[in-house]
């Protein structure tokens, strides 16, 4: 499980270390950071899939993502006593992001080209890597190190150098995971690979889940949803049916869910009560179809380390927030869970949960901060040295 994550130089997060638990619920107004916040995340799950340049290259250059204000924030410029003012630069510009678990963390620093290249001119360089071993950066216990392009690895009290020319657009775990030499590279790689993230459900009229598919086994509902008849199948076959017939009987008192095979085809069919015949997927309302996305989705057979979820409420009558809220809850049990949402009433829900970790985030002088975080409150963290 994930117990810090930490931001710098990132669009409105210019230096932010937030504590997480099992259920992570993250609030706050318009504008206050939880999109920049949730991208965040993201980027650090494409380092695992070899993508993370591209995608800072699609958001505009690593350049258009740094935090746009001073490099500090003096006294006066935060009582509103003098005006808002940069000044020469004393440190690199970097854009950094990490994580910390019970076992290992990880950072990752970008910068911008040191010899610039007109034809790759939108690409970040990779300044610096680590993992290192528990939750918190010390020297002593760092195990991979990647300073620009040489990578080295602990090897009991001294340093092997395993790569003297690694690509800079190219994140250490692409080159180095050798589960003999580099078992904790290949073991974070897995995690990070394994994160999943749902943010794309469509239920619009022509979305396939409302369509018939052809059906496999299917332990893991795609980002999308598009395989929902297959995903629910599975969970009646290998995962927990009476999970998924409480999961329905709670948003729908005296429904039941069965899905229909033809020629290899699966179809959602809802049976409603006082119908005569049951609902299929092309008949369902958004709301209904969403929600069953969802319970497809955290009734998984095979929990990640991670499941992150972007405004689930979205298309949801109120009525159905608190059994979203529910499931969520029983899900957190088998698999880390963070929840982006503006609804209050499901927030309300998730809050009741003992296991909660309700974030709320506010802009200040353009810097997200979280509410009530003082120096004292934040957790332990320290970016290696830079580079």
């Amino acid at each position: 499980m994930i117990n810090t994550l930490a931001v710098s130089n990132y669009r409105s997060l210019l230096n932010l270390a937030m504590p997480l638990g099992a259920l992570n619920v993250i609030t706050g107004s318009n504008a206050s950071g939880k999109s920049n916040l949730y991208r965040a995340l993201r980027l650090l799950a494409e380092t695992a899939q070899g993508g993370v340049v591209n995608s800072l290259a699609k958001e505009g250059g690593l350049s258009s993502t740094f935090w746009a204000g001073p490099e500090t924030l003096s006294k006066g410029m935060r009582d509103g006593s003098i005006a808002i003012q940069g000044g020469p630069r004393k440190d690199r510009v970097r854009l950094r992001l990490g994580f910390s678990g019970e076992d290992f963390g990880y950072s990752i620093s970008l910068g911008l080209p040191s010899q610039p290249d007109q034809a790759f001119s939108l690409d970040p360089e990779i300044k610096r890597e680590c993992i290192w071993a528990g939750h918190a950066y010390r020297p002593a216990s760092l195990l991979v190190d990647r300073d620009r392009a040489i990578i080295k690895v602990r090897a009991h009290k001294d340093w092997d150098v395993i790569s003297q020319h690694a690509p800079n657009f190219e994140s250490l775990f692409s080159q180095i995971a050798d589960p003999a030499r580099t078992p904790e590279v290949v073991t974070l790689r897995e995690q990070i690979r394994s994160w999943r993230f749902y943010d794309h459900f469509r239920s619009d009229a022509e979305a396939p889940a409302r369509l018939p598919q052809l059906g496999t086994r299917t332990p893991v509902l795609h980002h999308d949803g598009r395989d929902l008849a297959a995903a629910l199948r599975t969970i009646i076959e290998i995962g927990d049916p009476n999970a998924l017939a409480e999961a329905i009987s709670d948003a729908f008192p005296g429904a039941n869910l069965q899905i229909a095979i033809q020629d290899g085809r699966f179809t959602v069919q809802l049976y409603q009560h006082g119908l005569l015949r049951p609902l299929s997927g092309s008949e369902l309302s958004d709301g209904t179809l969403r929600y069953l996305l969802w319970v497809a989705a955290l009734l998984t057979p095979r929990p990640p380390p991670l499941m992150v979820l972007n405004e689930p409420e979205t298309s949801l009558h109120p009525d159905l927030l608190p059994a979203l809220a529910r499931l969520i809850i029983r899900a957190s049990q088998s698999t880390q869970i963070w929840v982006v949402s503006h609804a209050s009433r499901l927030i309300a829900a998730l809050e009741q949960a003992e296991e909660c970790n309700s974030i709320a985030l506010e802009k200040n002088l353009g810097q997200t901060q979280i509410i009530g975080q003082g120096l004292l409150d934040a957790p332990s963290w320290h970016w290696p040295d830079k580079a």
